[in-house]
Protein backbone atom coordinates (compact mmCIF):
# COMPACT_ATOMS: atom_id res chain seq x y z
CA UNK A 1 0.00 0.00 0.00
CA UNK A 2 1.63 3.23 -1.17
CA UNK A 3 -0.52 5.64 0.84
CA UNK A 4 0.41 4.86 4.45
CA UNK A 5 -0.40 7.02 7.46
CA UNK A 6 3.27 7.93 7.86
CA UNK A 7 3.46 9.15 4.24
CA UNK A 8 0.43 11.44 4.45
CA UNK A 9 1.08 15.17 4.68
CA UNK A 10 -1.17 17.35 6.80
CA UNK A 11 -1.55 21.08 7.25
CA UNK A 12 -2.23 22.77 10.56
CA UNK A 13 -5.36 24.90 10.33
CA UNK A 14 -6.84 27.48 12.68
CA UNK A 15 -10.29 29.06 12.91
CA UNK A 16 -11.47 32.50 14.02
CA UNK A 17 -11.77 31.25 17.62
CA UNK A 18 -8.04 30.34 17.49
CA UNK A 19 -8.81 26.64 17.72
CA UNK A 20 -6.39 24.33 15.90
CA UNK A 21 -6.81 21.18 13.87
CA UNK A 22 -5.07 19.24 11.14
CA UNK A 23 -6.29 18.79 7.59
CA UNK A 24 -4.96 16.77 4.64
CA UNK A 25 -2.53 19.14 2.92
CA UNK A 26 -3.73 18.27 -0.58
CA UNK A 27 -7.36 19.17 0.19
CA UNK A 28 -8.96 22.60 0.15
CA UNK A 29 -9.40 23.97 3.67
CA UNK A 30 -13.06 24.14 4.80
CA UNK A 31 -14.80 27.49 5.17
CA UNK A 32 -13.95 29.17 8.45
CA UNK A 33 -10.46 27.68 8.65
CA UNK A 34 -7.10 28.94 7.39
CA UNK A 35 -3.69 27.31 7.17
CA UNK A 36 -1.25 28.48 9.82
CA UNK A 37 1.73 27.68 7.58
CA UNK A 38 2.89 24.41 9.14
CA UNK A 39 2.73 21.11 7.23
CA UNK A 40 4.13 17.69 7.99
CA UNK A 41 3.24 14.26 9.25
CA UNK A 42 0.28 13.83 11.58
CA UNK A 43 2.62 13.53 14.57
CA UNK A 44 4.62 16.61 13.57
CA UNK A 45 1.44 18.66 13.11
CA UNK A 46 0.04 17.54 16.45
CA UNK A 47 3.33 18.42 18.15
CA UNK A 48 3.17 21.87 16.51
CA UNK A 49 -0.37 22.33 17.83
CA UNK A 50 0.67 21.23 21.33
CA UNK A 51 3.42 23.86 21.27
CA UNK A 52 1.27 26.73 19.99
CA UNK A 53 -2.27 26.08 21.30
CA UNK A 54 -1.59 26.79 24.93
CA UNK A 55 -5.04 28.06 25.92
CA UNK A 56 -7.86 25.75 24.85
CA UNK A 57 -10.58 28.31 25.56
CA UNK A 58 -12.17 29.86 22.45
CA UNK A 59 -11.01 33.42 21.68
CA UNK A 60 -14.52 34.82 22.30
CA UNK A 61 -14.52 33.38 25.84
CA UNK A 62 -11.02 34.69 26.58
CA UNK A 63 -12.10 38.14 25.36
CA UNK A 64 -15.29 38.04 27.43
CA UNK A 65 -13.35 37.12 30.57
CA UNK A 66 -10.76 39.82 29.90
CA UNK A 67 -13.45 42.46 29.33
CA UNK A 68 -15.39 41.53 32.45
CA UNK A 69 -12.30 41.37 34.65
CA UNK A 70 -11.42 44.85 33.44
CA UNK A 71 -14.86 46.30 34.26
CA UNK A 72 -15.48 44.20 37.35
CA UNK A 73 -18.86 42.98 36.05
CA UNK A 74 -20.12 39.43 35.63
Amino acid sequence: MADTDSARVYAVVINSEEQYSIWPAHREVPDGWTRDGFTGSEDDCLAHIDEHWTDMRPLSLRNWIRDHERTGTS
